[in-house]
């Protein structure tokens, strides 16, 4: 896909943006690649053991982690629209790989930039399981609501008051809940969040 032409006198938000576009964009193809000459590999080869199928289960989870991110952490125009069937499928590549489960239950194609909003939630949502569980996309009272569940949930809620404006230190581990608060107010959104003994729920 090529890249459009922009001024070199961007806001930082978009400068962002374009960063995590050209990055997700020049690693998708050679790991598609990687992906695509296993299989060769495995149609030529007659026996199949565990190191193909841990190259195999690698490749897959880096190429779906790259296309989360892409969204997550990319440019988002705002006239660009995702459909569900390919939200659900990168939500389902994910899910495929680990012990979370996430799941897409609006309907209808979304604006890439308030699918990007709920991106960066999950990511958000993802350090309330570190032993894995389910987060949930859905309607909720005219917006939408991410919702994460696990019995062994942990949060912290120091980091989620960065929601709230708070001052927290930025790690790359922790640099969702930086941007998030960011993009909702791009958007003219509010951020509504609560953690409990068995997850938390982010609401915009």
């Amino acid at each position: 896909m090529p890249f459009e032409t922009v001024e070199a006198s961007l806001p930082e938000a978009d400068l962002t943006g374009l960063l995590g576009s050209r990055l997700c964009h020049d690693l998708i193809s050679p790991i598609g690649a990687i992906g695509n000459g296993l299989e060769l590999l495995t149609m030529s080869c007659a026996t199949q053991g565990p190191e193909i199928e841990l190259i195999a289960q690698s490749v897959a989870a880096a190429n779906a982690r790259v296309k989360f991110f892409r969204v997550a952490f990319g440019q988002s125009g705002e006239q660009q629209q995702l459909g569900q069937p390919e939200i659900a499928t990168l939500l389902a590549g994910i899910s495929a790989q680990g012990r979370l489960r996430l799941q897409w239950e609006i309907v209808g194609d979304h604006a890439r930039a308030r699918v990007k909003l709920a991106f960066l939630s999950i990511l958000c949502l993802e350090t309330v399981l570190p032993y894995g569980g389910t987060i949930t996309v859905r309607d909720h009272d005219g917006g939408w609501e991410i919702a994460a569940h696990s019995e062994k949930a942990r949060g912290d809620a120091r980091l989620f008051s960065a929601l709230d404006g708070a001052s927290i230190e930025v790690t790359p581990a922790r640099v969702q809940f930086a941007l998030l608060p960011r993009m909702a107010t791009r958007l003219g959104l509010g951020l509504d969040w609560a953690l409990t003994d068995q997850g938390g729920v982010i609401r915009f």
